[in-house]
């Protein structure tokens, strides 16, 4: 890959694996089109022997050995509820995801492609219904592609949550919580997490602000300086910015604030499910001052509190 080809910091594009899940209905199959983070995905392999975990839903198809990590192994198809084609597997492949620092195997039917897409091109899964839900599934994101096709994003999170393979650690909570005064500033298009962050920067004492995405939080920005004008940046304490975000993601806004002399010295954590060593290089590469993976109450209020300590001297 040349450097040309190379995903840019702040460029508000993210790369994703195309991936399929077909689904019989009658003598019919329709195939579905979703797509996962690169930045999530540590390998695709072949489907390897499996050895079965009794008493498990059905939709947990195992567990294997990949290089002395043992990996649990899901079934979309399953999961979702979908009635799979006969032949749907015989090009099946196994997609190793990494976030929250938790390895975890998906089955899909068929692994297409890497694509490149900018975050202004995709749309929150309005059409979704209460928690999300769309044939079993839960999705952050659609997208058109070629033919007019859409593409799910699919919030693999969500679904490893449902299985009870992850829990944010909401409950380790320092001793003494360091407290400060102010605002901070919280972008996350997951309702949840906004609010897990909300209730764990108003114990420190700060009155929180929250928005849904990057263009939400400079709408934010502007509506704050239109109000504190030059001491903006000795009201608003910190922004706590997710990077995964339809329309404009963490890095792409990190940029912009960072770019704008009105905001440039009020610092940037990020607060990520993607958990490789590469995002939080790319993290510090667009102007944040820290990189926390989702969601570890300790690290969180030392991280937060070193960082606006920092900015107070």
């Amino acid at each position: 890959m040349s450097m040309d080809d190379t995903l840019k910091v702040g460029s508000n594009e993210m790369e994703l694996v195309d991936f399929r899940i077909f689904k019989q209905e009658g003598d019919r199959v329709y195939e579905g089109i979703y797509g996962i983070n690169v930045s999530k995905v540590r390998e695709i392999i072949k489907v390897p022997k499996l050895t079965e975990l009794p008493g498990t839903p059905d939709y947990i198809e195992g567990i294997f050995d990949l290089r002395d990590v043992v990996i649990p192994v899901v079934s979309l198809a399953k999961w979702m509820g979908i009635e799979e084609p006969e032949d749907a597997k015989k090009n099946a492949r196994v997609i190793i995801t990494e976030f929250n620092n938790v390895l975890i195997g998906f089955i899909v039917h068929e692994a297409k492609r890497i694509r490149r897409i900018s975050w202004s091109d995709i749309e929150p899964a309005s059409f979704a219904t209460g928690n999300g839900a769309l044939d079993g599934s839960k999705i952050t994101g659609v997208t058109r592609i070629e033919d007019d096709a859409v593409l799910l994003i699919l919030d693999l999170e969500s679904v490893v949550q449902d299985l009870g393979l992850y829990e944010p650690d909401v409950d380790n909570i320092p001793q003494e919580v360091e407290r400060f005064s102010g605002m901070a500033l919280v972008l996350d298009d997951s309702l949840t997490a906004r609010k897990i962050v909300k209730e764990a920067l108003e114990s420190m004492g700060f009155d929180v602000i929250e928005a849904t995405d990057g263009e939400d939080a400079l709408q934010k920005l502007e509506e704050l300086y239109s109000i504190y004008e030059e001491s903006l940046h000795q009201k608003l304490k910190i922004i706590v910015s997710d990077v995964e975000m339809p329309r404009m993601d963490g890095f792409h806004f990190a940029a912009r604030v960072k770019d704008d002399e009105r905001f440039s010295s009020i610092p940037i954590v990020f607060n990520s499910s993607i958990s490789d060593h590469f995002s939080e290089d790319r993290g510090l590469e667009a102007g944040g001052e820290g990189y926390l993976v989702k969601f570890q109450a300790n690290q969180f209020y030392d991280e937060v509190a070193r960082v606006v300590r920092s900015h107070m001297k």
